[in-house]
C-alpha cells in the first residue's frame, strides 16, 4: 500500500537533482525535530525532572533516578531499529520515516503536560518513563531512515557530504532544544521555570512536527530502493538476514560509536549538574557553553564530512577518536578547578572531536549495508551502541564521581571508549570509494 507511487520507478538522471534537493531538506527538517525533542528531554532530566519527579530523594539519588529514566530511552533504540528497519527495507525510507516523526512528537508533546509526583503520585514517573520509551524508539527507527534518504540520492562520490545532512539534525536539534531551555532558564525566575516555563519546548514540538509531516509527505523514494522494489529484491526478511549475514558489521558498527556517543552525552547532559553543582555558576552558563559548542559542530560536521570523501572515511574517524581520548584528562581538569573563562571553552572545544566522528559517521556505517539490508543492518548497528555506550553514560559517571570522589574516573571511562572505537574501526572495512549499490560489494572474498 506504501509503495506505489512513490518508489515504483527510478526517477531520471534529469530531475534527480531537484527531488534530491527535496529530500535534503526532508531529513534535515525531519532528524532537527526528532533530535530537538530527545534533547529536550535530556536537558530536562538533568535540570528539572530530579526534583519534580523524584522529590523525596536525596541530590544524588534524584540525579541517579533522573538518568536511569533518560537510559531507558537508550536501551528502546535497537528495538525501535529492529521494527522500523524491517519495514524500511520492505515499504521503503519514506513512509518509515513519516511514523517515527509521530511518534516522537506526540511523546515530547505529552511530557510538557505531564503533572509531577507532588500531583499524581508514583504514576507521573511510571508514565514519564513511558514515554522515554516511545522517545527511544522512535529515534532508533530514525536515524538510518534519514541517513539513506540522504546517501541513496545525488552524487556518490559525495555520500559523505551527503550523509552529513542528517547528521547536522543533531547540533541543529541541540542548539533549539538548549537555546529554548536557555531562554526560559534565563527569562524567569527560578520557581516559575521549574514550576510550568520548562513544559513550553516540549509543547512547541507538536508544531514542529506538523512542519515536517507537511515536508517529508513531499519526497519521493530514493532511486536505489526503488530500483530494488522495481526488480521486486526486497528482502522477506531484512532485519533477521542483516544478523545472519553482516553481524559482524553490526558489532563493529556499533564499537565505532563508543567514543563519539558516550562522551557526547556527558558533554552536553552530565556537564550541566557536574559544574553547577561543582562551582557556584549558574545553569544558564552552562547551557549557553553548550549552545556554542553545538552551533560550532553545525559548520564542523559538513566540513569533516566532505574531507572523509577525500581523504577516506577512517581516517578523519580515527583522528576524532584518538582526540577523545587526548582530552579526557585536561576536559575534567579546568572543569574542576578552572575559570569560568576556561569552563566555557573547555565546553566548546569538546565538540570537536565529536564533530571529526559524527559527520563522517553516517556514511562510514551506511556504507557497510547492502542496499536490501541498509536501514535494518545500519540502524541496528548505530543503535546498539546506545544500549552500551551513551545511555549509561551519564548513570555511569554520576556514580563514578560519587564512588571514587574524582572526576578523573570519568576521564579514564572517557579513555576507555576512545580504544573500544579505534579497535573497531581498523577492522570495519571501509567503502568510501565503492559501487554501494553494487551487492559484489559486500560479498565475502
Amino acid at each position: 500500500m506504501f509503495r506505489g507511487d512513490n518508489c515504483a520507478t527510478p526517477p531520471g538522471r534529469a530531475d534527480r537533482w531537484g527531488r534530491g534537493r527535496g529530500a535534503a531538506r526532508a531529513r534535515a527538517v525531519g532528524t532537527t525535530i526528532e533530535w530537538y525533542d530527545f534533547f529536550l528531554y535530556n536537558t530536562a532530566a538533568a535540570l528539572v525532572f530530579p526534583h519534580l519527579f523524584f522529590p523525596a530523594s536525596s541530590a544524588y539519588a534524584g540525579a541517579m533516578q533522573s538518568f536511569a529514566t533518560y537510559a531507558v530511552g537508550f536501551a528502546a533504540r535497537p528495538v525501535g531499529a529492529a521494527i522500523f528497519g524491517h519495514w524500511g527495507d520492505r515499504i521503503g525510507r519514506k513512509a518509515t520515516l513519516i511514523v517515527t516523526l509521530l511518534l516522537m512528537g506526540i511523546s515530547s508533546g505529552v511530557v510538557g503536560i505531564l503533572p509531577g509526583t507532588s500531583a499524581i503520585g508514583v504514576a507521573a514517573p511510571l508514565i514519564l518513563v513511558l514515554l522515554r520509551l516511545v522517545q527511544g524508539i522512535a529515534i532508533g527507527g530514525e536515524w538510518s531512515g534519514s541517513v539513506l534518504l540522504a546517501m541513496e540520492w545525488g552524487d556518490q562520490r559525495k555520500r559523505g557530504l551527503l550523509g552529513s545532512f542528517a547528521q547536522i539534525g543533531v547540533p541543529v536539534g541541540l542548539v533549539l532544544g538548549t537555546g529554548g531551555m536557555t531562554l526560559l532558564s534565563a527569562s524567569l525566575s527560578p520557581a516559575a521555570f521549574d514550576s510550568w516555563g520548562w513544559r513550553i519546548p516540549f509543547l512547541l514540538s507538536l508544531v514542529l512536527v506538523a512542519v515536517g509531516l507537511v515536508i517529508r509527505l513531499k519526497i519521493l523514494e530514493t532511486p536505489m530502493f526503488a530500483k530494488l522494489v522495481q526488480n521486486r529484491q526486497t528482502a522477506r526478511t531484512p532485519v533477521l538476514d542483516a544478523i545472519r549475514h553482516h553481524w559482524r558489521e553490526i558489532l563493529l558498527s556499533a564499537g565505532v560509536r563508543f567514543s563519539e556517543q558516550m562522551p557526547f552525552y556527558l558533554f552536553t547532559s552530565y556537564v550541566l549538574i557536574y559544574v553547577v553543582s561543582r562551582h557556584e555558576f549558574s545553569k544558564t552558563f552552562v547551557l549557553n557553553a553548550v549552545l556554542v559548542g553545538a552551533a560550532c559542530e553545525l559548520a564542523l560536521i559538513p566540513l569533516f564530512s566532505a574531507l572523509s570523501d577525500t581523504f577516506g572515511r577512517k581516517r578523519v574517524y580515527l583522528c576524532g577518536a584518538v582526540l577523545t581520548g587526548l582530552i579526557a584528562f585536561p576536559y575534567f581538569t579546568i572543569l574542576a578547578h578552572g575559570s569560568h573563562a576556561l569552563v566555557f571553552v573547555a565546553v566548546v572545544v569538546s565538540f570537536v572531536p565529536h564533530a571529526l566522528q559524527y559527520g563522517p559517521q553516517a556514511a562510514l556505517i551506511g556504507e557497510s549495508f547492502p542496499t536490501h539490508l541498509r536501514y535494518g543492518g545500519a540502524g541496528l548497528g548505530y543503535q546498539l551502541a546506545s544500549v552500551f555506550a551513551g545511555g549509561p553514560a551519564p548513570l555511569l559517571a554520576t556514580w563514578l564521581l560519587h564512588t571514587t570522589g574524582t572526576p578523573y574516573a570519568i576521564s579514564g571511562y572517557i579513555i576507555l571508549s576512545a580504544v573500544v572505537t579505534v579497535l573497531c574501526v581498523i577492522f570495519l572495512k571501509d567503502r568510501s570509494k565503492a559501487d554501494i549499490d553494487d551487492v559484489s560489494v559486500y560479498q565475502r572474498s
